[in-house]
């Protein structure tokens, strides 16, 4: 699925603004679109909402659109969502980080009004992605079994609807993704893969809809032809390439100018390779080391709506922080940052949204089908981005109480993902902490990933023994002959909270956690990277370890550093000079 262009043959039409919502069967109100709807009133409700919440629009089909196939693109709605067109149904998607079309040629003619109705579900339950826990237990909850009062009041929870998550991050939901109207001629270009190659060979491959030809020319950042070709599929020669390379070195970009018939399409691409050696990560054949911080879609009043101001703040502070990467937490974030991410040269590790598996049952749910169509959905929609070097299957799973069951459930995910995508990525899965020694399916990962928060969940505050029992750790590690990164570690810390003695929560604890913790990495030449938790501080539902969200952020929600950025922003500028 291509992502929207304006050109001399296709027309886009932004539907964001104002809309009419409603809760449940609740009254007509009016909200902004894009944007999660949680945070949009102080009516409690919005933000305790388990269920359908309905958005209506006037969609008007312009008379220009005759003879053109036309189409509904939704970037994202969460997480289920189901499309009316003057109170018929036209489509339904499942699951809220991706998008979905619906061709409206057939159903609506140029120079016509229609009501257009979005009913988004945000429901999260054992075969969700993201999981939720079905009104039991929230993530830092207490299932104190056996007291009779409290399996009464989780009872009660049920009855009332609570729907809480498995997960340590707000559920936000809603049309958080912008909605457009398309237009493209009827014999159009449907989509479009790209695979270079280091000596400069492209190969491209272009989906159709009709009978015509496909001619492909090759521009390149200054927009000189550098090489042409015919067919839906082949090669095109690339003479001295310009490799697309990470921040600080030219992430440069070539187009692949597509024409078909009366349609034309500009699909941008880098020359560049990502490959697992030994204990290496190479990019273009030279070892890389990742070191930015994760990332959430989280800022106030648009909550995991898009925001492009955002991005783009967000994108220069990495640079700021002399970052070179993030990872996707825990979920496929909007294509606006990777376009963002393939101009600015910033890696990206790209995520599914299965995380809150803790629990060995998930692995006997029906959630494998759809699990595989949301990571397939996911290669196929990002494919294309150079900034993309590696997939994540998910975060944090229970993999050690039954290692064979687990293994059984994510290894063929792997291999999936390997057959899906064209440049043949790397491919990982996020464990969490556990009995390591009992773990099959991470090691078996081409690049071990790790969430390990020594000194803080476990020998909390005791920060010599958190580096001790971390390298105990890695010594084991060194043993698989894998790349590692430490995918998550941190502390929760209050900005503006200081003491001459580093104790917890203090922002000196947070920075001197961070020494503690690189120490023990500097010692070992099999780790590849450090994804510190989290670049900013982020909503979560309400719960006995959390104070207004989760604070382990380098920098409060509204982007302000703590002491540990800037103890971050010089330990990478040195990195960036010695191993990137």
């Amino acid at each position: 699925m291509l992502y929207p262009q304006n050109n001399k043959s296709r027309i886009t039409i932004d539907m964001s603004g104002i809309w009419d919502f409603r809760l449940g069967e609740g009254p007509w109100q009016r909200i902004a679109v894009p944007a999660s709807y949680n945070d949009q009133s102080p009516d409690p409700l919005f933000r305790s909402h388990a269920g359908t919440v309905c958005y209506r629009t006037q969609l008007n089909i312009p008379a220009l659109f005759h003879g053109m196939r036309y189409v509904l693109r939704f970037d994202a709605v969460a997480h289920d969502a189901t499309v009316l067109l003057d109170g018929e149904e036209i489509g339904r998607h499942r699951g809220g980080f991706l998008p979905f079309e619906i061709d409206l040629t057939d159903r609506a003619e140029p120079g016509s009004a229609h009501e257009l109705t979005v009913m988004a579900d945000n429901r999260i339950n054992h075969s969700t992605l993201p999981i939720g826990t079905e009104g039991d237990t929230a993530f830092f909850g207490s299932d104190n079994p056996g007291i009779t009062s409290v399996e009464a009041g989780k009872k009660r929870q049920r009855e009332k609807g609570i729907n809480l998550p498995a997960f340590d991050f707000f559920n936000y939901t809603g049309i958080q993704r912008p909605v457009r109207l398309c237009a493209m001629p009827r014999c159009c270009i449907q989509d479009i893969t790209v695979v270079p190659s280091l000596d400069g060979h492209i190969q491209y491959t272009v989906e159709t809809l009709g009978e015509g030809t496909v001619e492909v020319t090759i521009l390149d950042m200054e927009g000189r032809e550098v090489g042409r070709a015919q067919g839906a599929q082949g090669t095109v020669e690339i003479e001295n390439p310009v490799l697309w390379e990470s921040w600080p070195g030219t992430p440069y970009l070539y187009t692949a100018r597509v024409r078909f018939e009366g349609d034309q399409y500009d699909q941008t691409f880098g020359i560049r390779q990502v490959e697992v050696k030994g204990t290496q990560l190479l990019l273009n054949g030279k070892p890389i080391y990742l070191h930015g911080p994760c990332r959430h879609e989280d800022s106030p009043f648009h909550g995991r709506g898009l925001d492009q101001v955002l991005n783009m703040t967000d994108m220069n502070l990495y640079h700021w922080l002399n970052a070179n990467c993030f990872r996707t937490s825990h979920y496929p974030n909007a294509e606006e940052i990777y376009q963002l991410c393939d101009r600015e040269g910033i890696l990206i590790v790209d995520e599914t949204p299965a995380v809150g598996m803790w629990a060995d049952e998930h692995y006997g749910w029906d959630l494998w089908d759809y699990h595989a169509k949301v990571l397939t959905e996911m290669i196929h929609r990002d494919r294309n981005h150079p900034s993309v070097i590696i997939w994540s299957l998910g975060n944090e799973p229970s993999t050690d109480t039954y290692p064979d069951k687990a293994y059984d459930y994510w290894y063929p995910l792997y291999e999936l993902a390997h057959r899906e995508d064209p440049q043949n990525r790397p491919v990982t899965l996020v464990g969490c902490q556990n009995i390591y020694e009992r773990d099959r399916i991470i090691p078996a990962m081409d690049i071990v990933f790790i969430n390990r928060y020594y000194g803080w969940y476990n020998l909390s505050g005791d920060l010599e023994t958190a580096a001790y029992a971390l390298k105990m750790e890695l010594d084991w590690w060194a043993d698989k002959g894998k790349p590692m990164v430490l995918s998550e570690y941190g502390a929760d810390t209050v900005a503006g909270l200081h003491g001459a003695v580093p104790e917890m929560f203090t922002e000196e604890f947070q920075a001197e956690f961070y020494r503690t913790i690189h120490a023990c990495l500097d010692e070992r030449d099999f780790v590849v990277g450090e994804m510190p938790w989290v670049y900013a501080d982020f909503s979560t539902c309400q719960g006995p370890m959390r104070v207004g969200g989760n604070r382990k952020g380098l920098f409060t929600r509204d982007r302000r550093p703590k002491l540990a950025a800037h103890a971050l922003r010089a330990r990478w500028a040195e990195i960036k000079a010695k191993k990137s």
